[in-house]
């Protein structure tokens, strides 16, 4: 073995290409002004050499985050998006729930990947999220958890490092 990382090649994370992101803060209880997991995403992205073209915050609801992101991910700006908040057990949690009714497709490894690190964080609880990763017009989108923590360990350690590879990948 000659000590090539198997991300060698066409394979490669945190490939240097600047993203257009859209962040969609999902939230009955936040407001634009008051949206900390929010703007943490935009700084974490924004940090990694990205630029966030939409961000914003809708209710909980199906038809509010369709109407929301539909015309985001049209947007020939926007290469991926995160949704933020609406991922848990409770039956006001629609973010998956929408991105389901929108055609999108599960892409399972992000969701389990996601769940083992926030195990290592917040133990047992970690297996009642619904985070996930699915493709909705051709691009990735993300479904987090709405804390702060939740967005930081998404972002920082799986959103970062493989969405440009990612977002090649589909554009083949």
């Amino acid at each position: 073995m000659s000590g090539t990382p198997p991300t060698a090649g066409r394979h490669r994370l945190g490939a240097a290409r600047a993203l257009g992101f859209a962040v969609l803060t999902v939230s009955d209880t936040h407001t634009e002004d008051d949206d900390p997991s929010g703007v943490l995403a935009r700084q974490l992205l924004e940090a990694g050499g990205h630029r966030v073209v939409h961000r914003g915050l809708v209710a909980n609801s199906i038809a509010d985050v369709r109407e929301r992101l539909e015309p985001w991910l049209a947007d020939t700006a926007v290469e991926a998006a995160i949704t933020i908040g609406g991922t848990g057990a409770s039956s006001r949690d629609l973010t998956v729930n929408a991105m389901e009714a929108m055609g999108g497709r599960r892409l399972d490894g992000f969701g389990e990947i996601y769940r083992a690190l926030s195990f290592q964080e917040v133990g047992p609880l970690a297996m009642i999220s619904r985070a996930g990763l699915y493709v909705l017009h051709g691009k990735p989108v993300y479904a987090l958890p709405g804390s702060e923590r939740a967005v930081r360990t998404a972002v920082e350690r799986l959103i970062l490092p493989a969405t440009v590879h990612l977002v090649e990948e589909l554009e083949r």
